[in-house]
């Protein structure tokens, strides 16, 4: 009996995982985004809150444009492709 081998490029192998990770942790990024949006236009939070919520959105931003740099990525190579559903990530 023979047995079957993978060949497996573990060096490209973790770059998929870091862009899998990337791109879930982007996918929350810009719904936490969008939340925060639609609680500023109901007048849900104070302007206290208004201002913390701005800063770590821009601060979590910039923190996925550094990862991104970091290993070879654009914020562009996290957006897959649904076929006919479109994008993952709808830039704004």
């Amino acid at each position: 009996m023979t047995e079957a081998r993978l060949d497996v490029d573990r060096e490209r192998m973790g770059q998929d995982l870091v862009k899998l990770v990337l791109t879930v942790v982007e996918l929350l990024r810009q719904l936490m985004e969008r939340q925060a949006i639609r609680r500023v236009d109901e007048g849900d939070l104070t302007d206290d809150q208004v201002d913390r919520v701005g800063s770590t959105l821009m601060m979590l931003e910039e923190r996925m444009a550094e990862l991104c740099e970091q290993h070879g990525l654009r914020l562009d190579d996290l957006n897959l492709n649904l076929g006919p559903l479109g994008s993952l990530l709808p830039r704004d």
